[in-house]
């Protein structure tokens, strides 16, 4: 019994009751106007349903009143994107009047039939009841009097449920924020998976440094011993410290939709960061950078982002070249610098083991590794979904000894583009 009755406990049987009865505000309007023509106001909602903004209206109503302090809804508050977009809000309108009516016939007419059956068994007629008008008073309707009230119960409830499961089904959304809302998703992924390996490789091996430096300091008893165990404990804990903030960056920055974050368009920063360091950044660009799509482009400059921190964390104030190519489908880029003193294979660290997840996950290949004399990292990212990566590396710039050239390279002007790469 009282899981039958628990709906009535509940805030949203009232405001979804609430939302069925606002349609009818225009109909009552109308009907005050020309009662003769009760079809008009379901005919105006076709060509007010075409547009955009009103699809937004109708799902900031229906979150409020039939999903109040749900998270997910699944209704969608985006104005109307395509035709298909408005049609469904046009079919939601219709589909809003008709349930309105059933809604407020049925919680006026049920009242009043109950209000005409304790009437009736009180002894009195009741002729504004067109059911009852005609019915003798008697006792025995008393007993009547739970069926209308039960019915009211019922239709409050299961309308409910009927136009929360029409909104979810016509104002739900559509195919593309479905997808946009999937890629905003898989980028905060990205970047949490990032940040946990990064804090567990980088703030984790500063921690343990510190701890067993302290720890043996306390047990030489050795003023000389303590004075280089401190000096090592400062200065792994500076470098913790530059690769905490860099952390928290991204942190700060995972708030913004995936949409507004940099892609490569914005490199022009990461390059003018890298020669304010002392890094000597030669820069260039091949083929329409503009056409690469949203979350190819992000990922490329993440890479990069990581490719020139590996240089100025390991090499320092090195020349270094960028090389970025679009063609047949391919985004290629590439950043070459001298290879620094001891360095003999390919790294292991984090930086370049997230390259790699990043390209694979577009289901593109990276390549990080000494090549004649240079440090390299080669990436290449589809531009398309099921797109094949290239697996032969563009042909390289001319070097010298092995280095790249410091002399700056001339940026591309492609269909009237200048490039964002300009040197």
């Amino acid at each position: 019994m009282a899981r039958f009755l628990r709906p009535l406990l509940r805030g949203r049987t009232y405001t979804r009751v609430l939302h069925l009865w606002v349609p009818m505000l225009i109909v009552s309007i109308w009907l005050f106007i020309d009662m003769s023509t009760p079809w008009v106001p379901a005919a105006a909602l076709l060509p007010v349903g075409l547009i955009g903004a009103v699809r937004t209206g109708e799902g900031v109503q229906a979150q409020l009143l039939l999903t109040p302090g749900e998270e997910e809804s699944g209704i969608s508050v985006t104005p109307s994107a395509t035709w298909r977009d408005r049609m469904r809000t046009v079919l939601w309108l219709e589909a809003r009047m008709a349930l309105s009516v059933a809604a407020v016939f049925g919680t006026v007419w049920l009242p009043a039939l109950t209000c005409g059956l304790v009437r009736l068994a009180l002894g009195h007629t009741t002729p504004s009841v067109p059911v009852l008008d005609q019915v003798q008073p008697h006792w025995a309707y008393g007993l009547l009097t739970p069926l209308p009230l039960l019915a009211l119960y019922g239709l409050a409830v299961g309308l409910g449920e009927l136009v929360t499961a029409v909104a979810r089904r016509l104002l739900g959304p559509s195919a593309a924020e479905r997808l946009a809302a999937l890629e905003e998703q898989t980028e905060q992924l990205l970047e949490r998976t990032r940040i946990a390996r990064e804090l567990h490789d980088s703030i984790g091996h500063a921690l343990t440094v510190a701890v067993v430096q302290a720890g043996a300091a306390r047990a030489a008893g050795d003023p000389e011993f303590t004075d280089r165990a401190l000096g090592a404990i400062e200065e792994t804990g500076r470098a913790a410290l530059g690769d905490l903030e860099r952390v928290l960056g991204v942190l700060r920055e995972s708030q913004r939709p995936a949409g507004s974050r940099p892609t490569l368009a914005d490199a022009d920063r990461l390059l003018e960061s890298a020669r304010a360091s002392g890094a000597k950044v030669d820069a260039e660009t091949t083929g329409p950078l503009e056409t690469v799509p949203g979350p190819v482009s992000r990922e490329g400059y993440r890479i990069l982002q990581e490719a020139l921190t590996n240089v100025l964390r390991h090499a320092g104030s090195v020349p270094v070249l960028v090389r970025v190519t679009v063609a047949a489908g391919v985004l290629a880029l590439e950043v070459r610098n001298p290879l620094p003193d001891g360095v003999a294979g390919a790294g292991r660290g984090s930086g370049l083991r997230g390259m790699r997840e990043r390209a694979a996950l577009l289901g593109g290949s990276a390549l990080t590794g000494p090549d004649a004399g240079d440090w390299q990292v080669r990436v290449d990212l589809p531009l398309h979904p099921g797109g094949r990566a290239a697996t032969q590396p563009a042909p390289r710039p001319p070097h010298t000894a092995g280095r790249p050239t410091s002399t700056p390279v001339a940026a591309h002007t492609l269909g009237g583009c200048r490039s964002p790469f300009s040197s």
